[in-house]
């Protein structure tokens, strides 16, 4: 719980424009509610400034009903294979300037499947998403993959989209139509590789992958060993996958002539981080600095008087690589330091005021004067209280 010993403000805030950007309170409010929520409390008391809301999404569940929410466009649906090769319903994004946004957990995630399967559940279903947006017209897309229940290195999602793989008996049988589709369990068995029959879309298209982590593909820091027991992996499993990952890592590099293994990210998502870079051309971003780029923050902060955002919890991993940390790069490569106040409505604070502030951040928290679990049973009217508290504490005095 922070303490406030010294006055919020050393300067004037110039209500003028009022960007909110919050994440969303992870499984009690999403982001477009919190940014709905804050901005109410922000008319209250200044009904003539201009708000834009920019819901944060972290490239995992959510993230195209949010991106799509913050900058407008349509949703539509399609049918895919889930890992566990069952035909669902999955849905993606594509924004009113023409970008697709698609998650790989609405096709390929942990929650679309029956059981945990970490040795069989392959991406497929992922690669006739991107197949399903293409279909659009679309050739620019985001690739949120958060939330993935594979260990495939992305090989599902490549052979939807043509890829063909081929394991150790094509040589002897000199039969190049019998390829296989690789899963976590069997990347050991690719031999060669043919990109000829990939989707003569994907060169004419260009793929930015949201991606918070910087993993290898394999190696104690890599897929298997970090991601893979969440997925159901034993210790034997997360051996087998990982030897798999280090086998497919070395087809890769003889194949293209240059290794993905090492790249910050490649183990991301089970390995699908190295096939988009491999298969797609993708380049791998933060997640919040696509979001950002995405809502044309850049542009926004030009001329705001005040940044908002939120979480649930505020503490160090704020400053590695989350929405906090994006919007204070930003923020800082635009304006001067401290020339546009922070604030953070959050539901618990654990950094102290001394070390916000040298941070040129203000929080606020939903808890504040309550317990944490009191103040989650009643989210929406002690955020409430909360975003009230903010925003009293800009003098109104100061609007132009």
């Amino acid at each position: 719980m922070i303490q406030r010993t010294v006055p919020l403000y050393h300067k004037e805030i110039h209500m003028k424009k009022v960007i909110i950007a919050p994440d969303s309170f992870k499984g009690v409010l999403s982001a477009g509610r919190v940014a709905d929520i804050i901005a109410d409390e922000v008319y209250a008391v200044f009904p003539d400034c201009e708000i834009i809301k920019m819901p944060i999404a972290d490239g995992g569940e959510g993230s195209v009903e949010t991106i799509i929410s913050a900058v407008g466009g349509d949703i539509f649906e399609t049918q895919v294979l889930s890992p566990d090769d069952r035909e669902i319903t999955a849905f993606y994004g594509i924004t009113s300037g023409g970008t697709a946004v698609l998650e790989m957990a609405q096709s390929s995630g942990l929650t679309r499947q029956t059981g945990l399967n970490p040795m069989t559940s392959t991406t497929y279903g992922f690669g006739q998403l991107i197949l399903a947006a293409l279909d659009k017209g679309v050739r620019d897309l985001i690739l949120c993959i958060g939330g993935s229940a594979t260990t495939d290195g992305g090989c599902g999602m490549a052979a939807a989209l043509g890829v063909k793989f081929f394991d150790a008996e094509w040589l002897a049988k000199r039969d190049y139509g019998d390829c296989f589709i690789p899963c976590g369990g069997t990347l050991s068995a690719i031999d060669r590789i043919d990109i000829n029959d990939i989707d003569k879309r994907i060169a004419e298209s260009t793929f930015t992958v949201m991606c918070d982590v910087d993993n290898p593909l394999f190696g104690i820091r890599g897929a298997a060993y970090i991601y893979g027991p969440q997925k159901g992996a034993s210790t034997e499993q997360v051996q087998i996958l990982d030897a798999g990952l280090k086998h497919y890592s070395s087809v890769l590099k003889k194949h293209f002539g240059k290794g993905f293994a090492d790249i910050p990210g490649a183990g991301a998502a089970g390995g699908l981080g190295a096939g988009c870079i491999a298969f797609l051309n993708a380049e791998l971003m933060s997640g919040i600095d696509a979001i950002l780029n995405i809502c044309g923050f850049s542009e926004h902060i030009k001329n705001a008087g005040l940044v908002i955002t939120g979480e649930g919890k505020l503490d160090s991993q704020s400053f590695q690589g989350k929405v906090l940390s994006g919007i204070l790069r930003e923020t800082l490569r635009i304006r001067s330091a401290g020339d546009v106040p922070i604030l953070s409505v959050c539901g618990i604070c654990e950094l102290d005021e001394v070390f916000l502030r040298e941070k040129g951040v203000i929080a606020f928290e939903t808890s504040e004067g309550i317990s944490v679990e009191e103040s989650m049973n009643d989210c929406e009217r002690y955020l409430r209280n909360a975003a009230r508290r903010a925003v009293a504490c800009c003098p109104q005095s100061d609007i132009i």
